[in-house]
Parts: structure tokens; C-alpha cells; sequence
């Protein structure tokens, strides 16, 4: 469902969205007033997204995408060494949920917003999770592949808590790689 200008009803929806959150708006905005927003029927956004917390999680889980193909391309140049580039990763993306406007939002935005990174988490968490464990595996190519999903779990729950509850994103990178590290040592 493109329009002239190519852009989908999926993405002008979680524009719409992504402006509500940033905005703190987000509570108190109906799924129609959303549709309005982005010009398309009420309809279409539910059978897109399901629902309302549907919406925000593709927001949440594209934003965090982004912010991954970021971390991603910085970490190219990488030495081979798993555990700082997770750490490097972790470092990165703690510093995006500190000064990203939507991540910010969530993180300190109400009840409503909180439960993406929380208690429904799956798909932010899966999102991430992969994206890890395929540049685990690239990096350790010798390493067992479901090894390299357990070290991508525990990473990303462990960046999550420290999202949630901010530390100085250094010493959360030193943390996470020091457990990365001796979880990668324990399987060799």
C-alpha cells in the first residue's frame, strides 16, 4: 500500500506513533486519531498492527533496528575479539537509549509505554538477540550456533536491565563483556 510519494500506511503509521511517543502524547491518543494522523482508515491500522501496543512495539522494534545497523557498521572494523565487540555494542547502544528521543520516551514515559521493554518485550528482545548471535557467529565462526544465541539472550537482557535502570554505559559495557567473555571461555 504505497502512496505517490513511496511511502507505505506501515511506515506513516509509526511515524505517526513514533511523533505521539516522542511527543508524550502517546496515553492519550486514540487508534483513530493515529490513522488521521497519518492518513489512512482506522481499519488499515488494525490490520496492520493488531493493536495499539502492536503499533508501538514496530516502532520500538524498528527504532532499535536502526540504532543496530548503527552499532553494526561501527563495529566493522572491530578486532576479532567477540567479547568487546559485544561489549563496544552494548556500550553503544546504552548511549542511543540515553539520547534517542523514542528510547528516552519509553524509558521514562508511563505505564503504557514501559511494558515494550518489559513485560512485553519478545519482539525487541528477538530483534536484538538475532542480530547479536549472526555477528557472534561471524566473529567466531568455530563457535556452536546455539552457544552464540544464549551469549546474544544474556547480552541483550542484560543491556535491556541496564537501559532500565541507567549506570554509566562504560562500566555496563565492562560488565557485559567480563560475562560475555567467561561465558565464551567456559565453552571452548
Amino acid at each position: 500500500m504505497e502512496t505517490e510519494r513511496g511511502t507505505s500506511a506501515r511506515e506513516r503509521l509509526m511515524d505517526a506513533a513514533y511523533a505521539e511517543v516522542v511527543g508524550g502524547s502517546w496515553p492519550g491518543q486514540r487508534m483513530a486519531d493515529i490513522a488521521a494522523a497519518a492518513r489512512v482508515s482506522r481499519q488499515t491500522l488494525y490490520n496492520v498492527f493488531g493493536s495499539k501496543e502492536g503499533l508501538l512495539q514496530a516502532v520500538v522494534v524498528r527504532e532499535v533496528d536502526g540504532l543496530l545497523d548503527t552499532v553494526v557498521r561501527s563495529l566493522e572494523a572491530e578486532e576479532r575479539d567477540p567479547a568487546h565487540a559485544v561489549s563496544r555494542a552494548t556500550r553503544l547502544v546504552l548511549l542511543a537509549a540515553r539520547d534517542n528521543p523514542l528510547m528516552r520516551a519509553v524509558v521514562t514515559g508511563d505505564r503504557d509505554l514501559l511494558p515494550v521493554l518489559t513485560t512485553r518485550s519478545a519482539p525487541l528482545l528477538e530483534v536484538m538477540g538475532e542480530r547479536i548471535a549472526w555477528r557472534l557467529g561471524e566473529r567466531c565462526p568455530d563457535a556452536d550456533a546455539a552457544l552464540a544465541e544464549v551469549v546474544a539472550d544474556v547480552a541483550v537482557r542484560l543491556t535491556v536491565s541496564y537501559a532500565l535502570q541507567p549506570i554509566d554505559p562504560e562500566q555496563a559495557a565492562e560488565r557485559v563483556e567480563r560475562v560475555v567473555h567467561g561465558m565464551l571461555l567456559v565453552s571452548r
